[in-house]
């Protein structure tokens, strides 16, 4: 199986980096995935989220400024949502780390996974950089039949998504 490499998809510090996996788009099925939950435990997409609308948010690194912020603002805007809506937020960091963080800053609205064992997530979604195993920056909104209905790949990664029009297209799933 050849993996799908999309050269100069994305820029860090405007130094081009190149994203792996399958690009996802608005229109396509969202694929399961697994990853692993702060007790260790696994996270599976369909069934842990099963009959909610999904907005993923992926990160790079909770531990840098902008997704720290990320990870807060949609922690932040899950207490105004419907409890329709389930916020995840990846990361390739160690659980034991997403762990610390969501506790230091109160993160408790929201799921934050880690991706670092088999980098499912990414490679299914498209948001691996290949450079770096890194995730990059980006969020994508799944409905409550796990068709995707919104993707945004940040194109310079130490940007912020757009907030606004990701929230926007969520409550038009409402």
């Amino acid at each position: 199986m050849t993996v799908e490499i999309r050269k100069n998809a994305i820029t860090l510090h405007n130094n081009p980096l190149s994203l792996r996996g399958k690009e996802i788009k608005v229109g396509d099925k969202a694929p399961n995935f697994k990853a692993v939950k702060q007790d260790l435990s696994e996270f599976d997409f369909y069934n842990d989220t099963k009959g909610k609308i999904k907005i993923i948010s992926a990160v790079p690194s909770i531990d840098t400024e902008v997704c720290a912020l990320q990870t807060k603002r949609f922690n932040q805007e899950a207490t105004a949502l419907s409890d329709d809506i389930e916020i995840i937020t990846i990361s390739v960091d160690l659980p034991f780390a997403q762990n610390r963080f969501c506790g230091a800053e109160g993160i408790q609205n929201i799921q934050v996974i880690s991706d670092h064992k088999d980098l499912d997530f990414g490679e299914k979604y498209g948001f691996v950089i290949d450079e770096l195993r890194l995730l990059s920056r980006g969020i994508v909104i799944v409905d409550k039949d796990n068709n995707v209905k919104y993707v945004e790949y940040v194109k310079e990664v130490s940007n912020h998504p757009d907030y606004d029009k990701a929230l926007e297209e969520v409550k038009k799933l409402l």
